[in-house]
């Protein structure tokens, strides 16, 4: 063999080495590795105690990866050895070194929190509970906790107070005392001077309007009758009468199911019951709207002291000035209770 054929030879080989080299570098590193099948994406959700192989077994799980131990000798070659929490976004098709980084970097994706229809911090702890990495007893805790509620000017009993409902952008894995920091900003932006100039104005604290209008979402889901039921109950606090709110004795029963509140409900010792305890209750019966917060800061001003649910049972109401008046309309609508076997 000659001197230039076997440098030939040599320079085959090498190139042979190179390209088999570049090729499994592609292999390690860039070629696709995990299919999510007929889906775009899967999610992983990471807890703080997850180990390396906990996260693995779960990408196996969500979706398909191909090629496992190569998945593992990147994680290797990275360094991926801090498991950080969070959820994170697997898209289909994605190679080691995109699934690697990410998870390395705690590159997650979030997610939006939603607040709606919560009547009691238990329903409150269980629904945030569901959505984001913390216990629903880390959230309990806080809003029954004297002393934190207290820095937000809030106790126990009106921590509800502190939540809008709405959907909020958040990362999965947020601490409880960042989202309660979270949704104290949120409320301040709400808040504005306009708002507190009217609340004070009828007068009623910011916390006192949450929980009027607790009762007003609880009263009604139709819009235009909410200011006129906000300027009743504001009618009769100026007045020093009960405000005498079927919903408040329901929540006081811890009953939502009453469908017919009767003269037993009314004597249910509890400070939330307002037909035995004139004012506001300690707390809200639920985390008011937006919608039912502006109706009570534009409520209407009229002179009605009583409302009844019409006959109807469509959600709307009748309202009085007058007992003889009120005790008509109380009797249409009990008679139409009557009628459709309503008892309870």
């Amino acid at each position: 063999m000659t001197r230039k054929k076997g440098i030939s030879v040599l320079l085959a080989i090498l190139s042979f080495i190179f390209a088999v080299g570049i090729g499994y570098v592609y292999f390690l590193f860039f070629k696709p590795n995990v299919l999510t099948g007929d889906e775009k994406f899967t999610y992983l959700y990471v807890y703080d105690s997850d180990t390396k192989k906990d996260v693995f077994d779960q990408l196996k799980q969500q979706s398909t990866v191909k090629h496992p131990s190569s998945l593992l000798q990147v994680s290797s070659l990275l360094k991926y050895e801090k498991i950080r929490s969070g959820r994170y976004k697997v898209e289909n098709k994605m190679n080691n070194l995109e699934i690697i980084r990410m998870l390395r970097s705690g590159n997650q994706t979030a997610l939006q929190l939603k607040i709606n229809n919560i009547r009691t911090k238990e329903n409150l702890a269980a629904k945030l509970s569901q959505q984001l990495m913390a216990d629903s007893l880390e959230f309990i805790s806080l809003l029954s906790d004297s002393a934190y509620q207290a820095t937000f000017g809030l106790n126990p009993e009106t921590a509800l107070t502190l939540f809008l409902p709405n959907s909020y952008e958040v990362y999965w894995n947020i601490q409880p005392e960042k989202l309660f920091d979270r949704m104290a900003k949120e409320y301040q932006k709400f808040w504005n001077e306009e708002r507190r100039k009217k609340a004070a104005a009828i007068p009623l604290s910011e916390t006192e309007v949450g929980i009027l209008a607790s009762i007003v979402d609880a009263e009604s889901n139709a819009s235009n009758e909410k200011p006129i039921i906000a300027g009743l109950y504001i009618n009769r606090l100026e007045k020093g009468i009960p405000l005498q709110a079927d919903p408040t004795v329901i929540f006081a029963a811890n009953d939502f199911t009453i469908r017919r509140v009767l003269n037993a409900h009314t004597k249910i010792d509890s400070p939330y019951n307002t037909y035995k305890y004139k004012g506001l209750p300690p707390g809200p019966i639920r985390i008011a709207s937006i919608d039912g917060i502006d109706a009570v800061l534009n409520y209407s001003k009229h002179n009605y002291i009583f409302m009844c649910a019409k006959e109807t049972l469509n959600g709307e109401h009748n309202f009085a000035v007058t007992w003889q008046e009120h005790l008509q309309n109380a009797r249409k609508y009990q008679n139409a209770l009557n009628e459709r076997g309503i008892r309870k």
